[in-house]
Formats: structure tokens, C-alpha cells, sequence
């Protein structure tokens, strides 16, 4: 967005105001105005990172982001996940709509956020009758009278104002302001161009007290984890809008791309989902303590609304084509000493939405990672199920973003696996009470550990 851009969408709000005023003047709703009982400060209060997941259809970088765009249906997932809620109202460059707010305020108990470029106090009265809470005030269009006026307006209302601060002049201005919660832009305004190190350069000046919500950019569960040492929450939108399997993606981020393997009961695969895990491991290898066959695997599918995984070693490749489709496997793994030539087979005859994930033993170095057709790679000692890790400081300088790590996973030792960078973790042993037996309680506890950061 070149500053033109910037100028430009803050002519086309003037304009959309005026308008606005003339179609639903302010007399006409505001006897209906109430007071907001939804306290925003207080929701992202506390000791964990905190989480504002927002409602966006589109934008002026991406374009249309999320086709199916259903705010109740959005609302309905996040509300499982966030601390508050985001929702975008700018017609022209976010394809947004005031009519969002109240939909989503209805599927919700979470304060609803009222995401625009505003600029007049108009705009918060109305946000407040159509039942938003907290409003977003962007000093990058705002001089420091202009704003004090609009965030009083809304305190008025019971309504909480996230403050925006791209750079460090804005910084200081929202230090200054007294703001309550400062959001600093990852995204430069100028140019669409991201970086993340404007959190890791700004948050640190702010003064204690003040609640720093990292915006724009954030796209896993690494960086998250990585930068809730400078911020106290993130805004995350377009990264999970732009997911078709949205409570999924929501897993993805907030706690990491982790999967429970060698599920042999139906319960065991609901326990796993509630906890967070994206995932579910059903072993086909025939010696395993964990084997499952079709109709056992069919039976567990039915437990939980997990993507599921085939573990196969050395299996014909048709065999493995069958299972995939008979069971809408999202991926299969291969275990074996399955090569190139065997993979190339693979995926001419497996469905398009089943990907191809491989399995590597680590011993005193980690193997090359440049098979083709291979998606993910999982990382484990020995041939897996040993109950084993691998030296992890192996790993160190790696790119682990197609990883998942894998060998003696437990609460114990899953939060350092965890900050090594992996796309996810693959839980096992570490979580049973005998092999093939998972305890809800220490897959509970996995996670719980995985999100206390």
C-alpha cells in the first residue's frame, strides 16, 4: 500500500461515511445504543499468550482470501480458541460488511472488534449498535487529537480501542496516547511487505503494563512461539481464512501440526481431537502392537473428525492405494526402505488429496530430505515405536518446516521438542498406558504443555 494507497482508502472512508450518514443517520439508532458488557481489556488479561482471531473475506494484498465466507460459521470455530474476535467492516478493499458484527456477536461470548479505517466518531456509534466491543484505531491515519477524541468516544461506550503502531515514531505517539493495547504492524503500509522483526524491535519499548498484540504475518505455530517472548497476543486472520479446514488451521498455529499415532480405539481418536492434535496415526504394519485393519481403522475414523494417516512399511503399492481410498486417508507414511522409483508409483495412483509422508531414522546424523512427491517428513530413532528420541541438537541450524519429530514424546520433554522449529510433534508411547492404549490424561497434558507458552 504506497502511502498514496494508504491516502487514498482514508478518501474512500470519507467519502463512504458521508454517505453512510445520509442512509443511517446517527438519530435514527442512537436511542438504541447500549453500552457494551463485553470487557476487551480484561479478555486479554492473564499470564498466556492471548489470541485475536479475525473474520476476513479479502484484502488489498491477497484479494479474495475465503470464497465460503460465513461469519457465524467462522465465529463458531474461533470461539473454541480466541480471547476476542476480529471482523473486518470496510466494504470496498476488505469486501467487509457491518451486517458481520451482530452475526458474530451472536455465535460468541468473546468481545467482537470492529476492524476498519476509522476516522469518525460516527463510525464507533455504529459499530456499537451493530453490537461490537472494541474498536481499531490506526495512527497511521490518525493524528493525536483526532484520536484521543475517538478513543474517549468509545470508552464511553463500554467499548475497548486496539491501538496500531507501524514504526517507532507510532510507537512512541501510542505511549504518549496512554493506549491500553498497542497492536504493532508486522505489515509495512507503504509497501504490503512483511517483517516480523518489527515486534521483536518495538514491543520492548513499551512500558509494563501495556498489553502488545503482534498483527500481520504470523502464519505457524514456530513463529508464535518464537515471538510470545516480545508480544502478549497475536491477530491472526489471513493465514487461517485462507484454509479450507479451519479448525485445522486454527490446531496448525496455535498449537502446532501434531499428530497421536497408532490409534486402536475410538475413544482414544476423540481424546486426541479434543486435546488439539490435527492428526491421527492408524498403523497397517502387521507386527506392530498397534496394527489396525480396515474395519478397526473404520471404527476408530468414526471417534473424532482428525486427518488420518496409514503408517504402511514395504506394502504393495496398490495395497496402499486401496486402504487410501477406501478410508479418505489424508495421508499415508512410509516406514520402509520405499525409494524414489516406489514413490513415483505411489503418487500416480493414490488420490490427489493424499499426501506422501516419509519416515527417516536418526542416528549420528539427520538423512538427506529431497525425495520428490514426499510432503512431510517424520523424523524418529530407529525404525519408530522404540519409545527412543534421537540427539535433537542435530537438528540445530536445520530447516524443519516439513518436519514432524517423532521417538519418546511425552508432557516431559514436549515442550523443548516443540521450540526445536518441527512443523509438529508425532505422540506415540510417550502417551499410552499399554502399547496400542492411549490415556486421555497424558494426551491431555501434552497439549496443555504445548499451549502454556
Amino acid at each position: 500500500m504506497q502511502e498514496t494507497v494508504l491516502h487514498q482508502i482514508v478518501r474512500d472512508k470519507e467519502i463512504w461515511v458521508a454517505a453512510r450518514k445520509l442512509q443511517q443517520p446517527l438519530a435514527s439508532f442512537q436511542n438504541d445504543i447500549t453500552l457494551s458488557q463485553r470487557d476487551f481489556y480484561q479478555a486479554l488479561q492473564g499470564n498466556k499468550t492471548v489470541f485475536i482471531l479475525e473474520c476476513k473475506k479479502a484484502s488489498p494484498s491477497k484479494g479474495v482470501i475465503r470464497d465460503n465466507f460465513n461469519p457465524a460459521e467462522i465465529a463458531a470455530v474461533y470461539k473454541n480458541y480466541a480471547s476476542a474476535i476480529s471482523v473486518l467492516t470496510d466494504e470496498k478493499y476488505f469486501q467487509g460488511n457491518f451486517d458481520f458484527l451482530p452475526q458474530v456477536s451472536a455465535a460468541v461470548t468473546q468481545p467482537v472488534l470492529c476492524k476498519d479505517f476509522i476516522i469518525d466518531a460516527y463510525q464507533i456509534q455504529l459499530a456499537r449498535f451493530y453490537q461490537a466491543d472494541a474498536i481499531l484505531l490506526m495512527l497511521s491515519v490518525l493524528d493525536d487529537e483526532t484520536y484521543r477524541q475517538l478513543a474517549a468516544v468509545a470508552h464511553s461506550l463500554n467499548m475497548g480501542v486496539l491501538t496500531e503502531a507501524s514504526n517507532a515514531e507510532e510507537l512512541d505517539r501510542a505511549i504518549a496516547l496512554e493506549a491500553k493495547v498497542v497492536g504493532i504492524n508486522n505489515r509495512d503500509l507503504r509497501d504490503l511487505s512483511i517483517d516480523l522483526n518489527r515486534t521483536r524491535e518495538l514491543a520492548p519499548r513499551l512500558p509494563e503494563g501495556v498489553t502488545v498484540i503482534s498483527e500481520s504475518g504470523i502464519n505457524n505455530y514456530r513463529q508464535v512461539r518464537e515471538l510470545s517472548h516480545f508480544a502478549n497476543g497475536f491477530l491472526i486472520g489471513s493465514a487461517l481464512m485462507s484454509e479450507a479446514d479451519l479448525n485445522a488451521a486454527v490446531r496448525r498455529v496455535l498449537l502446532g501440526e501434531n499428530k497421536v499415532c497408532g490409534l486402536t480405539r475410538a475413544q482414544d481418536a476423540a481424546a486426541a481431537y479434543q486435546a488439539g492434535a490435527v492428526y491421527g496415526g492408524l498403523i497397517f504394519v502387521g507386527n506392530s502392537p498397534r496394527y489396525v485393519d480396515i474395519a478397526q481403522a473404520r471404527t476408530v475414523i468414526s471417534g473424532a473428525p482428525l486427518k488420518y494417516v496409514g503408517v504402511f512399511r514395504d506394502a504393495k503399492v496398490e495395497t496402499i492405494q486401496q486402504t487410501a481410498e477406501r478410508l479418505s486417508l489424508s495421508a499415508v507414511q512410509l516406514h520402509g526402505h520405499e525409494d524414489q522409483s516406489y514413490i513415483n508409483q505411489l503418487r500416480e495412483v493414490l488420490p490427489a488429496s493424499c499426501q506422501i509422508w516419509k519416515a527417516l531414522s536418526v542416528t549420528d546424523t539427520v538423512p538427506a530430505r529431497h525425495l520428490q512427491h514426499v510432503e512431510r517428513y517424520v523424523l524418529d530413532s530407529g525404525n519408530g515405536g522404540t519409545g527412543q528420541s534421537f540427539d535433537w541438537s542435530l537438528l540445530a541450524g536445520q530447516p524443519l518446516d516439513n518436519v514432524l519429530l517423532a521417538g519418546g514424546l511425552g508432557a516431559d520433554n514436549c515442550s523443548a521438542a516443540a521450540q526445536l522449529g518441527c512443523a509438529g510433534l508425532d505422540l506415540n508411547s510417550g502417551v499410552e498406558s499399554t502399547p496400542g492404549v492411549k490415556d486421555p490424561q497424558k494426551i491431555a497434558a501434552v497439549f496443555q504443555t504445548l499451549r502454556a507458552y
